[in-house]
């Protein structure tokens, strides 16, 4: 049997639970199959589209990684510099490269979490507390309660399940 340190084991735990499906649906699952009509669609009485929760997740997750990786880093003004100005994306690759970015940030937060030279409880030292850890719990709660508003919104606009 593999023995892990604490210290591998909480990464490994942390990996799994930023990128991987267990309890919940993934943003890749969440998205699976959406006609790229509804990407800009709001149901009736719902305050965001598809868009706006996808580069919500994209612009939160970013401010994030750069918070936990530098002191020089200036986050978005709140509100307004964590949501996109439109109901729809600007043009027909702005989707895909939010999606990307997405992933791309997700994969760069998971290589400070599986640095071993990190540690997961030392309060970053430009911050009020935070830690690493705290930082990829936040991502991780973030990103799961925007997938699953995703979901409803599929739900309400008649593209849930994805068809296979």
């Amino acid at each position: 049997m593999l023995r892990y340190s604490s210290a591998d084991a909480l990464r490994h735990h942390v990996r799994e639970l930023l990128a991987s499906p267990h309890a919940h649906v993934t943003l890749e699952q969440a998205l699976a199959g959406l006609p790229v009509k509804l990407r800009g669609a709001k149901p009736p009485g719902q305050p965001h589209t598809l868009w706006r929760l996808l580069e919500h997740m994209r612009l939160a997750q970013w401010d994030i990684l750069e918070f936990s990786r530098s002191a020089d880093h200036r986050s978005p003004a709140w509100p307004e510099g964590y949501w996109p100005e439109g109901d729809a994306p600007p043009d027909s690759g702005a989707w895909d490269r939010s999606v990307s970015a997405l992933d791309r940030d997700l994969e760069t937060f998971l290589a400070l979490v599986d640095d071993p030279d990190s540690d997961l409880f030392a309060p970053l030292p430009w911050g009020k507390g935070q830690t690493l850890l705290r930082e990829a719990l936040l991502i991780a709660d973030h990103n799961a309660y925007h997938v699953g508003q995703m979901v409803a919104l599929r739900q309400l606009l008649g593209s849930w399940p994805p068809a296979s």
